[in-house]
């Protein structure tokens, strides 16, 4: 099973790159998040004619996630618990079916800039809540993968130049404490199990030629319950997708389970 996570930045401004990368690469499972757009203007046809079946959390404008997958979507979960009055369209989860299924959360995790306002406390607390649901799903002791745009610099070797982001809520100390904690639950971050290769970067900016200069950064992971990272087999970072025509400034991570 090939599950990917991507952050498209904006589905419907981005289709066609979108459902080009969807015919090469053929992900069982998809994992996409700021898609911009309500619930009703995802395009779901585009994707179910590729053979898809889709489960949406969107929001206008902002935000949104999805779940796009090749086989039907049971238990499908919208939103984060642990907060009834957060409006904020981050997460969804689904089983994805099969002969061994596998529990997918998709998640879109806060920038939490500037940190000097409530939107980096909002990220620590989402990362909070996060932390409490992995605890709840690893009682299950089922596999399940956690995966998407945690927003996260891990480790100064996760950017091409990490002295650029000390001030960044992306880099904060709290961030990555709060991320190592996620971690130190017991799930296995793919990346690093698979391949783990330094300047393996998942995002470049749009501005100062970040692309062209390899001003890159690793903020998009994958999470695996210990019943999900004995069925690992490998991990790949698609990318040629960043120098596609009107390309995202992220590009898909891809998680290669044996189930």
């Amino acid at each position: 099973m090939r599950i990917a996570t991507w952050n498209v930045n904006s589905v419907n401004a981005r289709l066609e790159t979108v459902l080009r990368w969807f015919e090469e690469a053929a992900p069982d499972v998809a994992c996409l998040q700021e898609i911009k757009c309500v619930d009703e203007k995802f395009p779901t046809e585009a994707f179910e004619r590729l053979g898809y079946n889709v489960a949406v959390h969107g929001q206008k404008t902002y935000n949104g996630v999805a779940l796009i997958s090749k086989t039907p979507l049971e238990d499908v979960r919208r939103g984060l618990p642990g907060d009834d009055a957060d409006d904020q369209a981050r997460y969804i989860e689904a089983v994805v079916s099969g002969p061994r299924p596998v529990r997918v959360g998709c998640l879109y995790l806060p920038n939490g800039n500037p940190i000097t306002t409530e939107k980096f406390a909002y990220k620590l607390g989402w990362m909070t809540r996060l932390n409490a649901h992995a605890r709840e799903l690893l009682t299950w002791e089922e596999p399940f993968v956690l995966l998407g745009d945690y927003n996260v610099i891990p480790e100064r070797r996760d950017a091409e130049l990490p002295d650029n982001w000390t001030g960044d809520a992306l880099f904060r100390p709290e961030s990555r404490a709060a991320f190592r904690a996620l971690k130190n639950l017991g799930l296995t971050e793919a990346f690093l199990e698979a391949d783990g290769a330094a300047g393996a970067y998942t995002f470049w900016d749009y501005q100062a030629g970040a692309w062209q200069r390899n001003n890159g950064i690793r903020i998009d992971h994958a999470l695996l319950s210990p019943q999900a990272a004995d069925l690992l087999t490998g991990v790949s970072i698609h990318r040629d997708v960043r120098s596609w025509e009107k390309p995202s400034d992220h590009v898909p991570l891809m998680v290669e389970l044996d189930a």
